[in-house]
């Protein structure tokens, strides 16, 4: 490999020439020599966003003091929070997600018509994929034709939003579809669409080497990061501006350095790894910060561990996990088949550029904590938060605990006195009900295992754990174990490379005898598509209001996430999950209690038939080719036949049908004019709830499965759709109607206005329980404006958009919460609803809030940054008070956004405006 690096005309544009092709880059070296300051300590991930503004700098919206900012930041210790317009070179989608952002494309053509404007100025300006993952759902499982029966079924669910997809990839520039059944978007991102270091041609047609970067409408794109690729999640709002070419307004971020140190023990798993790191951070705080992994542990860690990593940053809170570049980067791009030509770019880009992790790799982090992986034990995470952290040997007793809990025992009392106040107390020392199943020659009782799944990008993009599964199956298989008949068993790959090593190594043929068959190639479990349980079963637990639970490789496991029948879910690695379907119960410990029994009867220990760390790692050396990746990925847009069959047409504007029930035009943009409006005061607004800590967008967000009786059942009962048709709500996020009615109505949130009510309920202005929709549009039709209160970390987990788009629907104007998570915070802002956070101490619960309250909010009218005004509550029996709320509109540009209605109004005045 040869590398000529030469000077271009401006300071910092030069030329790197790597086996004979000639690039220009932007360097930093350059910036530095030319006396715009010190960036030589700054960490790799900083130094992504600082190439950025070296080559977007126009003196307007990127200035010279906006790079010079970056030295400051190091000089100061890591902290510089300056505001910085920040280019991605690409946009992610997922079909949940993406459906809506391309719905609100259609509907800004048919808006820009209406201010006179051309429609072909609606188009992303930046290479925009949408990957088809969210979609299947696991009705049919265990058997070989699991597979294409669901296929079959998610084709005849979802042909309205697909043909509208199919119409998008003609109609719109830079925009491609990744049909179903092809991967979860996140590992075919990581595997085939990532390049580290990406080249395009400039405005004066010369090619361009920079870093691959980008944002995703799911959060877990950061899983890149691993790749050394900066990307994170933002809301589908954000992510259309984006596509439109307008820049992501951010603050500078802190870095926190994660060292690792050590190498992992055998026994213990990538995933092992990576619930210990999302409990330190966590614990740590890194909301809205930049991770950065480093030290010598990097050497001994695999890629994929690092994309299991980074792909779990939203779980720990931070915008990214970041992985720097070294041998190890360029070792996976070129067993995943790369070209031969971008493995040396990434290269010498790197080391000419500043961003190879080397020996002498010591850059200045705002904070740092530290790891030894010799200390990591196996692990799972439950039951509803992923850092609820708890090593293997204790899973057992802490899940009773978790049952004393919801059964209300009081656990400080000794057991003897329990005992000597009669049999009735005596029982409730354990309190675990059991209840006979229906039909079937066994009970199933709180901490049955009636899920177990092999699902997520999270994992599944890991061959090591995988082909781990595998063995596990195999050695279990051998010895004439299986799963428990309660249990709903899947194996969802996160890309169809998956099942060609598993094929390979002949280890399909072990997780199928246990019924770990191939379901598709999807997100499933992990975002609510298990799909039903065995209806004696659901009837069981509802008998016995059991605490039935799942054990997934996913990501995520807030409550009523999973499944409507299972109240408690746990994240594990997948040869744990195959573990837990032969045990068939969380109160069996798998460390120390037999799974099940051998052919013979002897007892069998999850050491018996746990793999050894060489074994995996020979069948992964073996198996997982650079082949098979060009072999899988040759095709990647084409799709089956039936995508090949959707018919579509090629008009410039969408043709909506008035009767679907899956695609509907927005009412975002009727009405609107040519000018934005101003920001108005808040006066005697309602409150429409009261939120508690952790609420999440999955929580706000609607998600999963939904019955007749709500809201959004009435809505397609009412258009003659069965409920069999339901699909889920995130099949239906292109419809508003659906999703305004299913926002907040999560089966297990919990309004502080209502005494032990679960469910989207909410009082309504008639003082009377009514459910959150309806109460809202009684407001609205009333002239009423809403407001809604919350704790801490308000709006975590995924990069929802309709948790921000179905709460400006509902009418709220204003979310009072103690600390916001990014990616929702962000959101709200772009749908137009200010953020407030209290101050002083103030909480819901010092102010004695029952939402009987009338809420006023002065000051915005002249409204700045990060402003501190003054809100007054008067309660019911009169009394009033004024507290301080912090504005959380963090930067100038937000202003105006709020100003215009919201983002999307914004990018769309601006265009219409445009010659």
């Amino acid at each position: 490999m040869t590398i000529i690096v030469g000077q271009d005309t401006a300071k910092t544009r030069k030329t790197i020439t790597v086996n004979g092709k000639s690039l220009n880059y932007y360097s930093i070296p350059a910036a530095q020599a030319a006396g715009l300051g010190d960036f030589s300590k700054l960490p790799a991930a900083l130094k992504v966003v600082l190439e950025n503004m070296l080559r977007f700098e126009d003196g307007k919206t990127v200035t010279v003091d906006d790079i010079k900012a970056f030295a400051e930041w190091g000089a100061k210790g890591g902290k510089n929070p300056r505001e910085i317009a920040y280019r991605p070179a690409r946009v992610l989608l997922q079909d949940f997600t993406g459906v809506p952002a391309v719905v609100d494309l259609a509907a800004m053509r048919d808006a820009i018509i209406s201010l006179g404007g051309d429609p072909d100025k609606i188009n992303p300006l930046n290479p925009v994929d949408l990957v088809i993952d969210h979609s299947v759902m696991i009705d049919e499982f265990g058997n070989p034709r699991a597979f294409q029966m669901n296929v079959d079924r998610e084709y005849e669910r979802n042909m309205e939003r697909y043909t509208f997809l199919k119409w998008g990839q003609s109609a719109f520039n830079n925009f491609r579809v990744v049909p179903p059944g092809t991967g979860i978007c996140h590992q075919v991102n990581l595997e085939y669409l990532s390049q580290t270091v990406w080249t395009d041609t400039d405005q004066n047609g010369e090619m361009v080497a920079y870093p691959d970067t980008l944002v995703g409408t799911d959060s877990h794109t950061t899983m890149v990061n691993g790749a050394a690729v900066l990307g994170w999640g933002v809301g589908g709002i954000e992510a259309e501006a984006a596509m439109l070419g307008q820049p992501i307004s951010m603050l500078i971020p802190e870095v926190v350095g994660f060292e690792l140190t050590g190498r992992m023990l055998e026994g213990t798993t990538g995933t092992d790894l990576v619930l210990k790191v999302v409990e330190m951070l966590r614990a740590k705080g890194v909301v809205s910060k930049f991770v950065e992994f480093y030290g010598e542990g990097l050497d001994h860690l695999p890629l994929a561990d690092r994309a299991t990593i980074a792909n779990m940053a939203p779980e720990y809170g931070a915008t990214c996990g970041f992985f720097p570049i070294d041998n190890e980067t360029l070792r996976y791009l070129r067993n995943t088949g790369r070209d031969e030509d971008r493995v040396a770019l990434v290269e010498a880009y790197a080391r000419e550029n500043g961003f190879w992790r080397g020996a002498d790799y010591a850059p200045i982090y705002t904070d740092t904590l530290t790891l030894d992986m010799t200390t990591i034990v196996p692990a799972i995470s439950g039951p509803k938060r992923p850092q609820d952290y708890t090593t293997l040997d204790m899973a057992a007793p802490a899940f009773l605990d978790v049952v004393n809990e919801y059964r209300g025992v009081d656990t400080t009392a000794p057991a003897e006195d329990m005992a000597a106040e009669g049999p009735a107390t005596a029982a409730k020392m354990d309190p675990r009900k059991s209840v006979k199943v229906k039909g079937e020659d066994y009970s199933i009782r709180d901490g049955s295992v009636v899920i177990a799944s092999i699902t997520s990008c999270t994992n599944t993009s890991n061959p090591y754990v995988m082909i781990g599964a595998g063995l596990v199956a195999r050695k279990a298989r051998a010895l004439g174990l299986t799963r428990k008949p309660w249990v709903k068993t899947s194996l969802a790959p996160g890309s169809q490379v998956v099942s060609a090593y598993l094929e390979a190594a002949g280890l399909q043929e072990d997780l199928d005898a246990l019924g770990f068959n191939l379901v598709g190639y999807g997100c499933t479990t992990c975002i609510g598509n298990s799909g039903p349980i065995q209806a004696e079963l659901t009837e069981a637990i509802s008998e016995g209001d059991l605490i039935a639970t799942a054990v997934l490789s996913g990501n995520r496991n807030f409550e009523g996430r999973i499944s409507p029948d299972v109240r408690a879910n746990y994240l594990a690695s997948p040869p744990l999950v195959v573990a837990y379907a032969i045990a068939g119960d969380m109160n069996i410990n798998l460390t120390t209690d037999p799974l099940g029994e051998d052919k013979d009867g002897n007892p069998v220990y999850l050491k018996d038939i746990w793999p050894t760390t060489q074994e995996v790692a020979e069948t992964v050396e073996a198996t997982v080719t650079r082949a098979a990746f060009l072999s899988k990925y040759a095709d990647v847009f084409k799709g089956d036949e039936k995508w090949q069959g959707v018919k579509t047409t090629d008009a410039k504007t969408y043709d909506w049908p008035v009767s679907s029930t899956y695609v509907q035009n927005p009412p975002y943009f009727q009405g609107m004019g040519t000018e934005p409006g101003t920001i108005s005061n808040i006066v005697d607004a309602r409150v429409l709830a009261i939120l508690g800590d952790m609420i999440t967008t999955d929580h706000i967000s609607p998600a999963g499965s939904f019955k007749d009786t709500t809201p959004a059942g009435k809505y397609l009962i009412e258009r003659q759709v069965p409920q069999r048709e339901f699909n889920s709500y995130g099949s239906r996020r292109g419809n508003h109607e659906i999703m305004m009615r299913g926002t907040f109505a999560n089966i297990r949130i919990k309004n502080e206005m209502l005494d032990g009510v679960e469910g989207g309920y909410t009082k309504g202005p008639d003082g009377d329980q009514a459910a959150i929709f309806d109460a809202a549009m009684a407001y609205q039709e009333a002239g009423t404006p809403l407001v809604i209160f919350g704790g801490e970390q308000y709006g975590a987990g995924s990069s929802r958009d309709w948790a921000a788009k179905g709460t400006a629907l509902l009418g709220v104007k204003a979310v009072v919460a103690e600390s916001f998570e990014r990616i929702h915070r962000s959101n709200l802002v772009g749908m137009g609803v200010i953020p407030f956070e209290f101050t002083n101490g103030d909480t819901r619960k010092s102010l004695g809030l029952t939402g009987d309250e009338t809420v006023s909010i002065s000051g915005l009218d002249t409204i700045q940054p990060l402003q501190v005004v003054p809100c007054t509550i008067t309660f019911a029996d009169g009394t009033v008070k004024e507290i301080q709320i912090k504005c959380r509109i963090d930067t100038a540009i937000e202003i105006e956004y709020i100003e215009h209605g919201g983002v999307l109004h914004y990018v769309l005045r601006n265009l219409a405006k445009a010659a």
